[in-house]
């Protein structure tokens, strides 16, 4: 059955704008970027399918070109479409730290590090500067590692700090494993640039491990290591 024929408390654009983006499926929310279905299939169940074909909406929103044209009712059109939603979504969210101060709400950082992580199959670490307000003031790249560590130096980061003349800090990087538990040498790199920090004054206000959807706050599970 098309979706045009389900009643209307069902169709995925209605249930959205009545009840609001986040009471939908992730099938429901990819139906309504697919728009249509293929022969037979409508276009939720064509969304489930991938799905289940990619193991899940992460693995779909990270697939290469190739992966992705190679699905079912997929072609570069979508790729092209999806991956321009991808970077709107990560502009979007670096605009709301550059003018307000949601460091508040660990939420907001943690929205603007899955899209700057998205699709890395490398460790990063990366420094977020802020200002007296807590408003952004840059982001970058400090160190690449392999898929299991990320050699962190202390020194780098105060320079980079210092030339940015930084009042505060959120550190962060990725565990392409999947895994956002901290390890030991995350805590302990966490209290070393934490001390470091401070002697030029400026706060180390979180570390934050990511891992696609999943994250951590080091600020909320550990907060010892910030005394």
């Amino acid at each position: 059955m098309a979706i045009r024929d389900w009643p209307a408390e069902s169709r995925p654009r209605e249930k959205l704008l009545r009840q609001g983006p986040e009471a939908l499926t992730d099938a429901e929310l990819l139906a309504i970027f697919l728009r249509t279905g293929v022969a037979g299939i409508s276009a939720v169940e064509l969304a489930q399918q991938l799905l289940n074909h990619f193991g899940g909406l992460d693995a779909l929103l990270r697939a290469d070109l190739d992966t992705f044209t190679r699905a079912k009712g997929l072609g570069m059109a979508k790729y092209v479409q999806l991956k321009a939603t991808l970077e709107m979504a990560r502009r979007y969210f670096e605009q709301q730290l550059r003018q307000g101060e949601p460091f508040s709400r660990p939420e907001a950082v943690a929205g603007f590090l899955r899209h700057l992580f998205d699709g890395s199959e490398r460790e990063q670490f990366v420094v977020l500067h802020l200002d007296n307000a807590h408003r952004l003031i840059a982001h970058e790249t400090l160190f690449m590692g392999t898929l299991t560590e990320t050699a962190v130096y202390p020194r780098e980061v105060a320079r980079q700090v210092l030339l940015h003349n930084a009042a505060a800090v959120i550190v962060a990087h990725n565990h392409p494993s999947g895994s956002v538990t901290p390890s030991p040498a995350d805590r302990q790199i966490t209290r070393t640039l934490n001390k470091v920090l401070a002697l030029l004054d400026t706060r180390l206000l979180d570390h934050f491990i990511v891992a696609g959807e999943r994250w951590c706050s080091l600020r909320h599970h550990a907060p010892e290591i910030f005394e």
